[in-house]
């Protein structure tokens, strides 16, 4: 039996009852599994993944995993996976099975439909002004808030401890990072 003829099998015995399709936390665990989670139409956008994307890989550790969404978000577009082995500092031959499940989505910084997340914990009250949804009230808010208790570390610990609605944190989702 051929691989391609046992991956069509896997697929077929898999349909419904995966862990592929239905947890999007599974660990893929070899490389047989990476192109079978590949065939089933998993994907990971290498320029948007988060550390969780990342750990769905096998061989990909969590201090690699936040190493790469820190570059990324940091404003290094991973282009190939040679970008990839680089920034691991690992030979690409090493990440050559992660290969068929790895995107690399071109993302134009200078678009006007490209949202620039700003650092919740680091920016200016003026930058924080500038993004959609924060008035001047609420960057003052976050800036004397992130003085008084410290850094935020994540967008629900700011809707917290700033007693935001659901619909404010929302509209800020795709805004801020930490």
């Amino acid at each position: 039996m051929g691989l391609a003829d046992w991956l069509s099998k896997q697929m077929v015995e898999l349909q419904g009852k995966s862990p592929l399709l239905t947890d999007p936390y599974y660990r893929l665990r070899s490389p047989d599994e990476v192109r079978l989670a590949a065939q089933l139409g998993v994907a990971i956008d290498v320029n948007q993944a988060g550390i969780d994307d990342w750990l769905r890989l096998p061989g990909i550790s969590i201090h690699q995993a936040r190493s790469l969404v820190s570059l990324v978000q940091s404003g290094i577009p991973l282009h190939c996976l040679d970008d990839v082995a680089a920034a691991l500092g690992v030979p690409v031959q090493r990440l050559k099975p992660l290969e068929p499940i790895l995107q690399f989505n071109y993302y134009d910084p200078a678009s006007p439909t490209t949202i620039r997340p700003v650092n919740a914990n680091t920016a200016s009250i003026e930058m924080l002004a500038r993004v959609p949804e924060i008035d001047l009230y609420l960057a003052r808010a976050i800036a004397h808030n992130r003085q008084t208790h410290g850094r935020f570390q994540n967008l629900a610990q700011l809707q917290q401890r700033l007693q935001l609605s659901p619909q404010q944190t929302a509209a800020l989702l795709h805004f801020l990072c930490f």
